[in-house]
């Protein structure tokens, strides 16, 4: 176990907390092995009726992974990267497939790996601090941790607004997507807990039992007009959308998508695209290992975690630097297969 992860049980219910706060929680490779870890040895245990995942302290719930650790890694031989995210996707399929009650607490900052510990639980509690996004376009990455599945299963194009844009959601707005399922208010939590530490086999009213007034989300009043500008699969086209529309809400995604890595941008439209059609999660998290092993070894990953979190000049430098350099043969590139013998595989796979 690592002093990242508090690792308890109270009552039947078993209790993961993250406990890395000087870092908003970033998930390190060993976070991702201690979690899986208490969760495969919950799984055969009936003394264990329900999981919850949490935070210990500070302003967020978790805000990604180790990007730093991956960039690095990329612009060596990529394998520390590959180590993590083989443990974290893993992690994340454990999560999806689990069979008893998981409960997730996404108070603060919940974003990246943050949304891949989040998505696959059962019950999804959203609070009035929610802060929930998949930014990573913005530095040369893509919407990992199971993006390609869950994003591209959203109504009206939402999925693919929110890849590209990195729009922040709140925790109306994930209620109100599906993302969270409950809004229980921060105040609460604390009572919130202690009764399902004493029935958490009866989760679901236990947190009924606190749940919160939600406000109205603000996505709703712009679904027509993310389903009509967002419409292709060709970025490109997103552009000239956007443009032609003339309004200040356009305007603004418009000057977003425009600070983003434009290869970035096209690689997560197509992961949408195929994720889409995706036949198991398990697909999903084998296609995005591929692909993120390949992606953290471009120099747009490199630049941009540089450029936005280690000088934070805010000046990523893209190569290409336009959507219209982006070929579909480097994107093909990206997407290519990795050989049999180094596919990700989950939790007793056959590999």
């Amino acid at each position: 176990m690592t002093s990242d992860i508090i690792i308890e049980q109270q009552g039947s219910l078993g209790r993961i907390r993250l406990n890395r706060p000087g870092a908003i929680h970033a998930l390190t490779r060993e976070m991702c092995e201690a979690m899986s870890a208490a969760l495969l040895g919950w799984r055969e245990d009936g003394n264990v009726q329900a999981v919850l995942i949490d935070h210990a302290e500070g302003r967020g719930f978790c805000a990604g992974g180790d990007v730093v650790m991956l960039a690095n890694s990329g612009a060596s031989d990529g394998q520390e990267a590959r180590d993590f995210f083989e443990a974290e996707y893993r992690l994340n399929h454990l999560l999806f497939t689990y069979p008893k009650p998981t409960i997730v607490i996404m108070d603060g900052i919940t974003m990246g790996g943050g949304v891949g510990i989040s998505l696959p639980c059962e019950y999804r509690i959203a609070t009035e601090n929610t802060r929930f996004a998949m930014p990573e376009t913005a530095i040369g990455l893509f919407p990992d941790v199971g993006g390609g599945w869950h994003l591209s299963r959203l109504p009206g194009r939402l999925g693919q607004f929110i890849a590209l844009t990195g729009a922040r959601l709140d925790g109306a707005e994930c209620l109100y997507l599906g993302f969270a399922n409950h809004y229980v208010e921060q105040a609460s939590l604390e009572d919130m807990v202690e009764r399902l530490a004493k029935t958490p086999t009866r989760a679901k009213g236990a947190i009924g039992a606190f749940a919160g007034t939600v406000p109205d989300g603000r996505l709703e009043q712009n679904l027509a007009v993310i389903a009509r500008t967002f419409a292709s699969d060709r970025f490109e086209d997103i552009l000239d959308a956007l443009e032609a529309e003339q309004s200040d809400w356009a305007e603004t995604e418009l000057i977003t998508l425009r600070s983003k890595s434009p290869l970035s941008c096209k690689v997560s439209l197509r992961l949408l695209a195929e994720g889409a059609d995706r036949a198991s999660f398990e697909d999903e998290m084998r296609a995005e290992y591929a692909l993120a092993a390949n992606v953290v070894r471009t120099p747009d990953f490199v630049e941009g975690v540089r450029a936005l979190l280690i000088d934070k000049t805010n000046d990523p430098q893209w190569r290409p630097a336009t959507p219209e350099e982006v070929t579909d043969e480097m994107v093909d590139t990206l997407f290519k297969p990795l050989p049999v013998e180094e596919q990700w595989e989950p939790f007793g796979g056959s590999r």
